[in-house]
């Protein structure tokens, strides 16, 4: 596969599902009160974070499968089933009502445990982590979207080193929208984040109705 089509491919997946225009509202939500430094800081630990859990699924993710018995067409099928229905989630705006439960509850666990000037750092090291971290930024959909692009080019180390800087240059986007949250704040309204999440959604159900079909003509269907 020319290593064009492998960027492509895998840029386009991970910027879906990882959404980073449409992770700048909540980030906002989630630090109303921090000013730029402390929003920076918030920032570059989710970065991180996130690095390190999708860095773990794609270099160990074949072995966990090897030892849980799962083949890679069936797991090429369910994983395009479940990136499909997070692209109806998407379409429908299910995904950004959950996105935005996960942050409601979060910043209500915070506010709880916040205790005075001493809670205030470990309250932003908590957001980084949870939610920003997992599950908004390195969940479900994006551990799956980085096992099937690596299991994809099974065998082939530069194809799937190439996978896993598309994925870092995914992250240091999202990086990048982050830090300037507060522009796209002023300038993007919430109308125009649904439609550009919408018309990501179709993008994602087209790739995911492909990792189906690949899955089961591996399979031998």
């Amino acid at each position: 596969m020319p290593w064009s089509e492998i960027v492509a491919t895998s840029f386009a997946t991970l910027f879906v599902v990882i959404d980073p225009i449409g992770l700048v509202p909540l980030f906002l939500a989630l630090t109303p009160q921090s000013d730029k430094a402390e929003r920076r800081r918030i920032a570059w630990r989710a970065m991180l974070a996130s690095l390190v859990v999708l860095v773990i699924f794609a270099l160990f993710g074949d072995a966990v499968l090897s030892f849980l018995g799962i083949s890679l067409p069936a797991f090429r099928i369910a994983g395009g089933i479940l990136l499909f229905v997070l692209a109806l989630e998407m379409l429908f705006e299910k995904r950004t009502a959950r996105r935005e439960r996960n942050v409601a509850e979060a910043q209500a666990e915070h506010a709880a445990d916040t205790q005075g000037p001493s809670g205030a750092s470990e309250d932003d090291e908590d957001i980084a982590v949870f939610p920003l971290a997992v599950p908004l930024i390195a969940g479900p959909g994006a551990i799956t979207s980085i096992l099937l692009l690596m299991s994809h080019h099974q065998g082939d180390y530069a194809a799937q080193a190439l996978v896993v800087a598309v994925m870092v240059a995914v992250l240091a986007l999202t990086l990048a929208f982050f830090l300037a949250a507060g522009w796209f704040g002023h300038h993007l309204g919430p109308t125009l984040i649904r439609a550009l999440t919408r018309v990501l959604g179709v993008i994602l159900a087209a790739l995911a109705m492909q990792f189906i079909l690949t899955g089961l003509q591996n399979a031998g269907f």
